[in-house]
């Protein structure tokens, strides 16, 4: 057991360095496509393309003053986009009442395709 114990933590100190490096070309690779003005080219035998996306995020005391009854509050006890999403679909809260709560993020998605 010691054995697996130690090669899940060697395991997962690789998985941090990987994700760390992988953060840091991704963020150089979108950094070219945006200078290059282009969302999609052809580097070498792979294609790279990038999708910008929008994202809300919702602040927690905002988004309570804005409710019409405390107690929806605890249906979502913390914010969650996918809670928030359902509640307005079945009508128990609108945009217009949470809007002053949520800001727009802008994402950038980035997929690496070998031709």
């Amino acid at each position: 057991m010691e054995q697996k114990v130690q090669t899940y933590f060697q395991l997962k100190q690789q998985q941090k360095e990987i994700e760390q490096q992988l953060s840091v070309l991704r963020d150089e690779i979108v950094a070219y496509c945006a200078e290059q003005g282009v969302y999609e080219t052809q580097v070498g035998g792979y294609t790279v393309k990038t999708v910008l996306q929008h994202r809300k995020e919702y602040d927690d005391q905002k988004l309570y003053a804005s409710l019409p009854d405390p107690d929806i509050w605890r249906l979502l006890s913390k914010v969650d986009s996918h809670k928030l999403k359902s509640l307005i679909k079945l009508n128990v809260l609108s945009e217009e009442q949470i809007s002053p709560a949520c800001t727009l993020k802008q994402v950038t998605l980035l997929q690496v395709d070998k031709l």
